[in-house]
């Protein structure tokens, strides 16, 4: 079990860039793989990006090559560095943990779950 928290989020013009930090803890922080997933207004929240407790990542293909996600064990976070934003990238970003061995992508993969942090790009 961890807790989580969303930072970074705000508003942008497309073709920016926003940089989202997610600072967890718990005691088995480090054996867990970390997510974001985001939720537009009307929508289903839908998977962004993942990486593995050792590092692997892998992403939606709405946004591989324009986000690059990335985790500090040491410091007990995960990133999600998003460039090139339009705006269908507007949403409410959450970041969630499963303890699953696999690469998971599925909102039921994970049990832990942030609050979130809004992403506005304007066009």
């Amino acid at each position: 079990q961890v807790q989580l928290v969303e930072s970074g989020g705000g508003l942008v013009q497309a073709g920016g860039s926003l940089r989202l930090s997610c600072a967890a803890s718990g005691r088995t922080f480090s054996s867990y793989a970390m997510g974001w997933f985001r939720q537009a207004p009307g929508k289903e929240r839908e998977f962004v990006a993942v990486i593995s407790w050792n590092g692997l990542p892998y992403y939606a293909d709405s946004v591989k090559g324009r986000f690059t996600i990335s985790r500090d064990n040491i410091k007990n976070t995960v990133i999600l560095q998003m460039n090139s934003l339009k705006p269908e990238d507007t949403a409410v970003y959450y970041c969630a943990a499963s303890p699953r061995a696999f690469i998971p992508t599925l909102r039921s993969d994970f049990g832990s779950w942030g609050q979130g942090t809004q992403v506005t790009v304007s066009s």
